[in-house]
Parts: C-alpha cells; sequence; structure tokens
C-alpha cells in the first residue's frame, strides 16, 4: 500500500522542510489540522479541585498555557500570589514564559532540561521544605514527576487547570487519507467525539509520545509507527524511515 496522503493532528510546523523532503522522496502530502484546542479551567470548574493556591509555597510548571491559566484563576478568585512563591519549571523556556506575569528573579525560580528528574534534582534538600502544587492539564500524565516527589519525601499535590476541548472535525473525509498522526490523548477523544463509527481499515496511524500509546491502544487502533526513538526522533523522520521499508 503506497501512502499519498497524511493527516496531523497539529498546526502546521513554522518550518516544513522535514515533511517537503518526505512529499519530495515519497510523494507523499501532508495536511495539518489541530483535533483539539487548549482552555483554560473556568473559576468553577477548579474550585470543584477543592484546591487553594495560597496553600502552597511552590508550583511546577511543565506548560505555557497552565502558566497563563494559573495566574489568570488566581486573579479571578482573588487569590495574591506571594513573592515568595517559587517556581519549578521543566524546562529554560518556560521558566522564561513567566515574565509574562510576574518579575523574573533567579532566587525564586528554577528550570530544568525537560525530565522529571531534573526538576527533583532541582529541590535537593535545600527546597524539600517547600509544600508543592503540581500545575498540569486534564490529559497530561504526572506519574513519572509525581512517583519521585513522593520518593523522595516531598509534600505535595497536583491540580488541573487548563482541559482539551475537541475540535469539530467533522467535515474531514477520513476515508482520504493513508495516515494519521496523534500526539495527545485528546487527539483521539477528538477523533471518537467527531467520528463515533471510525474503523481504521488499511489507515496507517503514527504515536508521538509515550501518553499517546495507551490512548490509542485502549481506543482499538493499531499502531504502525512509534515516534521518537533514537533513529527517529521527530515524526517526519519517523515516517520517513517507514516509508523507506515499503
Amino acid at each position: 500500500m503506497s501512502i499519498k496522503k497524511i493527516l496531523v493532528s497539529q498546526n502546521a510546523p513554522r518550518v516544513l522542510t522535514q515533511y517537503e523532503s518526505v512529499t519530495e522522496k515519497f510523494g507523499a502530502n501532508f495536511d495539518f489540522r489541530p483535533f483539539f484546542k487548549i482552555e483554560p479551567l473556568t473559576s468553577r470548574e477548579f474550585r470543584a479541585q477543592r484546591i487553594n493556591v495560597l496553600d502552597y509555597t511552590a508550583i511546577i510548571f511543565s506548560s505555557r498555557h497552565v502558566i497563563d491559566a494559573f495566574f489568570s484563576l488566581a486573579e479571578e478568585l482573588r487569590a495574591k500570589i506571594p513573592e515568595t512563591m517559587k517556581y519549578f519549571c521543566t524546562t529554560e523556556a518556560v521558566a522564561m514564559y513567566l515574565q509574562k506575569h510576574i518579575v523574573y528573579r533567579k532566587r525564586k525560580i528554577f528550570y530544568g532540561t525537560g525530565t522529571p528528574e531534573s526538576v527533583v534534582a532541582l529541590i535537593g534538600p535545600k527546597h524539600k521544605g517547600e509544600k508543592f502544587l503540581v500545575a498540569q492539564s486534564d490529559t497530561s500524565s504526572s506519574d513519572a514527576l509525581t512517583s519521585l516527589l513522593q520518593a523522595g519525601g516531598l509534600d505535595y499535590n497536583t491540580g488541573v487547570f487548563v482541559k482539551s476541548v475537541s475540535q469539530d472535525l467533522k467535515d474531514l473525509k477520513l476515508e482520504d487519507y493513508d495516515m494519521i498522526v496523534f500526539y495527545n490523548p485528546a487527539d483521539v477523544k477528538s477523533l471518537q467525539e467527531n467520528f463515533p463509527d471510525f474503523k481504521q481499515g488499511d489507515i496507517k496511524m503514527v504515536s508521538y509520545g509515550k501518553s499517546i500509546v495507551k490512548a490509542m491502544e485502549e481506543a482499538g487502533l493499531r499502531i504502525d509507527v512509534k515516534a521518537p526513538s533514537p533513529e527517529a526522533p521527530s515524526v517526519a523522520s519517523a515516517i520517513e524511515q517507514y516509508l523507506s521499508t515499503l
């Protein structure tokens, strides 16, 4: 079976070089269409979690969307975040985004290298006495991080600040595609909501990241290509590698 039309469940990236390379080599064309959008929780939805952000002395962030939602909800709930609050971020890019909401000070903002282990290493003995709130989305899994926090004897809780809302995809004709790429469990949820009678058949499925694999398997979707891998760190490279075997 030749792969000529591929649907990617995200917005088109700014740089399309890798995808254009696949098109040139194999004649496969890409359509980009986000399956869901991120929205902040309403104050009512957030209150249902019975979380008071002022009970915590440190926040752990892994997403810019969550940062925006955190400060927006704090303002709406009239919770004045103290200057003594400490912020632990998974990456430097996430940490720098805090400048949108607070004065950036090295003494209270810390960032890792993208792994849960790097965040916990930042905490170390020096910040062990803090009370941590892990801020996340409704589809993100913080199990890897929270298991490390628990193993380290740290005081923590998790709180959801943003939700995934399915986009209307009913104008798509999925049967016209030879391959579909999924990134997030919310992609699968959107697929099921928009196309409750969807049958995969010969359509090839690509999973990117560990979190999506479980969601796809539970939905009964066959995964034909898994990424990233040492040999194929990106979706485009994984697809190129797969097509070269056909």
